[in-house]
Parts: C-alpha cells; structure tokens; sequence
C-alpha cells in the first residue's frame, strides 16, 4: 500500500509540472492554460490555502484540490500537448532544483499579498 502512495504521489508530482509547461505551450487554448497556471502555481507554491498546521484540513487540500484542480486540466488538456508535457517534465524533474526559484515563489506571493492589502485599505 506504501509503495502505491509513492507512486501516486510521484504521478502527481509529475502531471503538476507537465500542467505547468502545458501551459506554457501555445497550442493549449485559454483555460485550460488559465486553469493550468492557477493549479500548478497553487500545487508548487510554499502557501497553502489552509496551512498545513491545522488538524486534518492542514492537508485536506493537497489530498483534494491538487488532484481535482489536475484531473480537470489534465482532461480539457489536447492529448498531444498533454504528451508532449509529459516528457518536458520529465526532463524537469531529472535536473537538480532550484532554490532561487524557490524564493522567486514566495516573492511573488508576498507582493501578491502586498498588493492585494494595498488595495483593500486605500482610501
């Protein structure tokens, strides 16, 4: 059972980043590339909707919004670009990571975040 959780994982793991270049790919027409932006960037962001310190709920939405929001995508998706997303990604996840991205990520969130209280309290 533990080696099929790993492999489920990993198969998420690897349609979030197939998602991710999908969406970059000029043949995906426009929502599935908007909903393919707004998966993957939720999937690889360090900020969850519901933190992952709270009981139960912390991980109620990697264990369902991911895997939903992917289902969709994966299926509006054309199966040739899907495939050819596939193998992009694969080539992704064979190169080592990078922190820089990593902190690209979270810069973006926090001047989303900046933004996004920039307008609620302007006069």
């Amino acid at each position: 059972m533990l080696a099929r959780a790993k492999a489920w994982a990993g198969g998420l793991k690897r349609d979030v980043v197939a998602i991710w270049h999908a969406a970059r790919d000029p043949r995906t027409p426009w929502l599935p590339r908007l909903l393919a932006l707004l998966v993957a960037a939720y999937a690889l962001s360090p900020i969850d909707l519901i933190p992952d310190f709270v009981p139960v709920l912390g991980y109620l939405d990697d264990l369902v919004l991911v895997p939903l929001g992917l289902l969709l995508v994966i299926r509006l998706l054309p199966a040739d670009v899907l495939a050819d997303a596939r193998r992009q990604a694969a080539l992704t996840l064979a190169r080592p990571r990078s922190r820089a991205a990593a902190v690209a990520i979270v810069l973006l969130w926090l001047a989303a975040a900046a933004l996004a209280l920039w307008w609620w309290l302007r006069p």
